[in-house]
């Protein structure tokens, strides 16, 4: 039996020694890369934490100690050793284990983390209750070098050494986020990094002075007065300690000895404490050493050789057409530059900045200045473009509200992964960018229903002169022919796709190719249903919107977005401003945040499906006859009740 197949808990691995511990790291490791490859996931991340890992879980004691892990995208040890192990089959799957930590699934998992740099403020929070409730517990936050370029880190930091109180920050500092780290903080644990002396010259100069004969001990005493003075002589920055931590660091992360003895010695520092771990992400598989960026996050792989085994070649996703369609535009513009948070690959904008280097800009984890540096960019008469993924733009609800929209700048929002993202689960999946760009003034609200179309409404985009937002899935397109040279689509127009007399199916971005399968569905049984495209959320076409709604007398709206203030309510409310009082549907997302799963598989469970959505009308149109029946009966007025409306997922 192998040392991990003993581990159940993480009081197994404390009985274990440090050769017996360094075995287990590399039974990890083949457990990870093998459990990847056939479901996917966060690879290099967590490869690179598996020392780190199984130090904390000698030294604390979990879940008596707290254990939080910003992002949380590199806790699968973390969970293999406190008895899931079993369960890894299906990470990430319909009904399996998450991709993060999740407090539901086990005591512990102590916060609930998927968006970077919030671990220290909730590390934070967890210590100062301990102190309130009269407790005595350790709480360790485990925060990545790049979820130091998240301003809510510095938040968190000065707050804690404010506050004075005792926990762990331990700083994973792999030199390696998804992408190259930038910014001011990134130099700095460079440099920290090529001088790793400084506590033990601070050690020796203090040994040094206590044995000086007489004056020794005075000069100890004095020696807290030119503190600050060495510190800035043997170490490059103080930036931690200045903020009021105890820096110890930094140390070899793949050294479990060296780890073991400095969280001890971290435990009986009084304050907040900072340990600097030096990892390597991806260590022990050669393919995601060699390229971390693309095993940070991994579909299905051929573990011999590490080559991806995704969809064929040959239909590229949004994010590539993005990409191209973009680059193409600013070849004709010199006023369009590109700014993203730390994702270029992922945003697919690699092509972009290695074109337009001067005008590409990559802001690391801070979503917040993306938008308000945009801004500002725009009143100088740039045109800028802000790819970000639809989770992580909630964070800069308020720039966009302020900083943009409330001065009527033309600052274009390329949303990626919106919609149901997947295996990823809660914390990623883009299902709320329609409420909370619908309700803000001076904002146009787009949505292609395929890649050709994206291309084409990011031309309007930078052609007129207001904010404007365009909202894509991940993955690969429909498969249309993509035209070679974006054209600017008419400026809030819907299309219409298919004429139909029994009820309008007015649906959004890719589920308008689902509406028009449902409606062939529907043809085979005698019900014909209108199909529109509204490719505008804000403006709504009220024209042809109204038209057919009239003509059907029936309305149902499909949408990958919560139903509450979505695509639905917009439509809902044009047609009761209009005093139209006809039964209208609406079909999309409930009120609940949707778990990991396949796209394919939620959907259906959603009734986001050619299915569901054929289902929905049939079931509509049943309640109209039969209301029609009842309301024919003897002593029956005949009325039908007006503004009927029903409204769910």
């Amino acid at each position: 039996m192998s040392y991990l197949e003993q581990i159940h808990q993480p009081g197994d691995v404390k009985a274990l020694s440090d050769k017996e511990l360094q075995i287990l790291a590399g039974e990890i490791r083949e457990f990870l890369v093998s459990t990847v490859s056939r479901t996917g996931g966060h690879l290099a991340p967590n490869l690179g934490v598996v020392e780190l890992t199984l130090a904390l879980h000698t030294v604390l004691n979990s879940p008596v100690d707290k254990i939080i892990w910003d992002v949380g995208h590199q806790a699968y040890v973390h969970k293999l050793i406190t008895g899931r192990r079993e369960q890894f089959g299906r990470l990430r799957q319909l009904n399996g284990i998450s991709g993060f930590p999740k407090r539901e699934e086990s005591p512990h998992d102590v916060f609930d983390t998927g968006h970077s740099s919030t671990s220290i403020s909730a590390a934070l929070g967890l210590a100062v209750a301990r102190d309130l409730a009269g407790e005595d517990y350790e709480v360790v936050a485990v925060i990545g070098d790049g979820a130091l370029s998240g301003g809510m880190a510095y938040e968190g930091l000065n707050h804690a050494g404010h506050v004075g109180t005792h926990f762990i920050v331990v700083l994973n500092d792999n030199e390696m986020s998804i992408a190259q780290n930038v910014g001011a903080m990134a130099s700095y644990l460079s440099r920290l990094r090529t001088d790793p002396k400084y506590f033990r010259r601070k050690e020796e100069l203090e040994s040094f002075l206590r044995r000086l004969p007489n004056i020794g001990p005075r000069v100890v005493h004095l020696a807290g007065r030119i503190k600050d003075s060495f510190k800035y002589l043997v170490l490059p920055g103080v930036i931690f300690e200045e903020l009021g931590f105890t820096y110890l660091g930094p140390i070899d992360g793949h050294n479990i000895t060296a780890m073991q003895e400095v969280f001890a010695r971290s435990k009986r520092t009084p304050g907040p404490v900072l340990v600097h771990v030096l990892t390597r992400k991806g260590k022990g598989y050669e393919p995601a050493e060699a390229n971390p960026d693309l095993f940070h996050g991994i579909g299905p792989f051929e573990v011999t050789s590490g080559q991806p085994l995704g969809p064929p070649a040959g239909v590229p996703n949004y994010t590539q057409v993005f990409g191209r369609a973009l680059a193409r535009l600013a070849e004709a513009d010199s006023r369009v530059v590109a700014i993203t948070a730390a994702m270029p690959d992922g945003t697919g904008l690699k092509e972009f900045s290695q074109r337009f280097p001067r005008r590409f800009f990559d802001v690391g984890i801070a979503e917040e200045h993306a938008v308000t540096l945009a801004a500002g960019m725009a009143t100088q008469g740039l045109r800028p473009v802000v790819a970000i993924y639809s989770t992580f733009l909630q964070r800069a609800f308020d720039q966009v509200l302020h900083d943009i929209c409330l001065q009527r700048l033309p600052v274009t929002l390329a949303i990626d992964r919106a919609g149901i993202v997947g295996d990823d689960g809660e914390t990623h999946q883009g299902l709320f960018d329609l409420t909370y760009l619908r309700c803000i003034p001076n904002m146009t609200v787009m949505v292609p229903r395929d890649e050709d179309r994206l291309q084409h409404m990011l031309a309007a985009a930078l052609q007129n002169e207001v904010p404007a937002a365009i909202r894509y899935p991940r993955g690969q397109g429909a498969g249309v022919p993509l035209a070679e040279t974006p054209r600017p689509v008419p400026w809030g127009q819907a299309e219409l796709l298919l004429e139909g007399e029994d009820i309008t199916i007015v649906a959004v971005g890719p589920l308008v190719y689902a509406a028009l399968e449902a409606a062939a569905r529907l043809r085979a049984e005698g019900i014909r249903a209108a199909v529109i495209d509204a490719c505008f959320v804000k403006p709504l076409d009220q024209e042809l919107l109204l038209s057919w709604a009239a003509k059907t007398g029936r309305v149902l709206t499909v949408e990958e977005n919560v139903l509450a203030g979505g695509f639905g309510s917009a439509v809902l409310e044009l047609l009761a401003q209009n005093g139209l009082a006809i039964p209208v549907n609406c079909l999309g997302v409930p009120d609940v945040f949707v778990r990991h799963g396949k796209p394919e598989s939620l959907r259906q469970q959603l009734g986001l499906s050619p299915e569901g959505i054929a289902a929905r009308v049939r079931a509509l149109l049943v309640t109209e006859r039969e209301q029609r029946v009842i309301a024919a009966r003897p002593g029956r007025t005949g009325t039908r009740v007006a503004g009927h409306a029903r409204a769910s997922g």
